[in-house]
């Protein structure tokens, strides 16, 4: 791999220097405290990560309403950003970067999850299946209430402000969420999407809702401070498109206008929380490369061996590790030592205290 990029070669990303192409996906780990703020724990955690060329943050929601599950960090409140700040520090601290995954869930909440038990919100009236992660435990989902037009101007300040608070918190960038079947990637797609307003029917009109976002929040950060992730065969949350193949590559070309930071595309092989035998469809990051010039960031079951066959394969710039960064602070280290790597608990992934999240050892304890 003499002449052709590996997972230790530096990138420039916007303006910040990576020392190495690791990165640290966002992962929901539902251990934030009181009022949805980053706690102590929080800021060991990401700490103890630091050495990733670029760290993104668990999900968080841009306000009250898009909140979906129990104990997830938001960064609509002051306290909220105050929590972030300590966690931005501790990296800085360490040498490291930092962006935050700013959220909305969309359908994927509960009334008892919501202000005043409203219903959800979604851009159709269609329930998905399964169910919601309430104080109550597991309750299935509701129908949730299709946003009139006039409120979605909303919605994009919602945005708006939650990459101004990220701004304040000390970040060093910001990614938009808009895969896995939460609020932007419903509006994306036609299985849950059948409006009849501009933000429904054709592709242009689907995008139009994250193109509004996309450009709410590089009015506060600039372009290449901005990511966004697509999970173009991801059928996770009750998702599905008449043609993702048709949808997607609309989608990417017009992201590519914007000159972002990265784009961060989840592969085939991957679906949700799941790792499939198969992929399931032919929407990976080289299918993508043929129409985006910029950064792609590649998720979705690597090891070191195929993050290093990406890399050199041109197909992607950097590379995102979840469930292996859960279980190893270290991860850089372990693959520069092409060392053993500790196995990771799915017990303890969701909730909890320290156990599964600040104890595994690293390399050499």
């Amino acid at each position: 791999m003499t002449d052709k990029n590996n997972l230790f070669t530096p990138i420039k990303l916007g303006n910040y220097d990576l020392s190495n192409r690791i990165v640290m996906a966002p992962l929901t780990r539902m251990r934030a405290g009181t009022g949805n703020v980053p706690q102590a724990i929080n800021v060991e955690y990401y700490a103890q990560r630091a050495s990733a060329g670029l760290l993104i943050t668990e999900a968080s929601q841009v306000s009250p309403q898009g909140m979906g599950y129990v104990n997830t960090p938001g960064i609509h409140s002051p306290a909220q950003v105050e929590g972030w700040k300590l966690v931005t520090e501790a990296v800085h601290q360490k040498g490291g970067r930092i962006f935050l995954q700013l959220w909305h869930v969309g359908r994927i909440s509960h009334p008892s999850l919501q202000p005043n038990g409203e219903l959800p919100v979604a851009p159709s009236a269609i329930a998905p299946v399964g169910n919601a992660v309430t104080y109550q435990g597991l309750q299935p989902f509701v129908t949730p209430r299709a946003l009139e037009t006039s409120e979605i101007p909303e919605i994009v300040e919602q945005y708006r402000q939650g990459a101004k608070n990220a701004l304040l918190a000390g970040f060093d960038g910001v990614e938009i969420h808009s895969a896995n079947g939460y609020l932007l990637d419903q509006f994306l797609r036609d299985g849950s999407n059948q409006r009849t307003d501009q933000y429904g029917g054709s592709y242009e009109n689907r995008m139009r809702l994250l193109k509004e976002v996309t450009e709410a929040i590089i009015e506060v950060w600039g372009a290449d401070q901005v990511g966004v992730r697509l999970a173009p065969s991801g059928s996770f949350n009750s998702m599905s498109d008449s043609d993702p193949k048709a949808l997607f590559s609309y989608v990417v070309k017009e992201l590519n206008d914007y000159k972002l930071a990265y784009l961060h595309l989840v592969e085939p092989r991957v679906d949700g929380n799941d790792t499939l035998e198969e992929p399931c469809s032919d929407l990976t990051s080289g299918f993508f490369r043929n129409f985006y010039d910029g950064l792609i960031m590649s998720a979705g079951g690597y090891d070191r061996e195929l993050g290093n066959q990406v890399l050199a394969s041109g197909e992607a710039d950097l590379v995102a590790y979840g469930r292996l960064f859960i279980s190893n602070p270290d991860l850089p280290l372990r693959f520069a030592k092409n060392a053993e790597l500790n196995p990771y608990n799915r017990s303890t992934f969701y909730g909890g205290d320290e156990k599964g999240y600040l104890d595994y050892p690293f390399l050499g304890e």
